[in-house]
């Protein structure tokens, strides 16, 4: 099992910078990808990023491309997200997740998830 405990969520406006992290713990010597997620009120969870387990690949949903990054350091067991530029469609609760292996970019691909923390761009 692996726990993710996400942190950094918070109000700002339009144009400002946050940067969400996440926290693994428990079997965190596999090798897992790991993802960032997010939720609008009423709306599905949709993938925003995801990086492998070495780091050398990241992959990114088009509307985010060029204003977020995600990262890791697997000698902390922490996976951040630097989110740029937010705008008020950003507005979510962003989820962390760990994944063996990444094939759909959708939901069912992650095995672990964190409780989310909220993003809220006023305009």
């Amino acid at each position: 099992q692996v726990q993710l405990v996400e942190s950094g969520g918070g109000l700002v406006q339009a144009g400002g910078s946050l940067r969400l992290s996440c926290a693994a713990s428990g079997r965190t010597n596999s090798r897992y990808a790991m993802g960032w997620f997010r939720q609008a009120p009423g709306k599905e969870r949709l993938f925003v990023a995801a990086i492998s387990w070495s780091g050398g690949s990241t992959w990114y949903t088009d509307s985010v491309k060029g204003r977020f990054t995600i990262s890791r350091d697997n000698a902390k067991n922490t996976v951040s997200l630097q989110m740029n530029s937010l705008k008020p469609e950003d507005t979510a609760v962003y989820f962390c997740a760990a994944a063996r292996t990444i094939v759909t970019y959708k939901p069912a691909d992650f095995d672990f998830w964190g409780q989310g923390t909220q993003v809220t761009v006023s305009s």
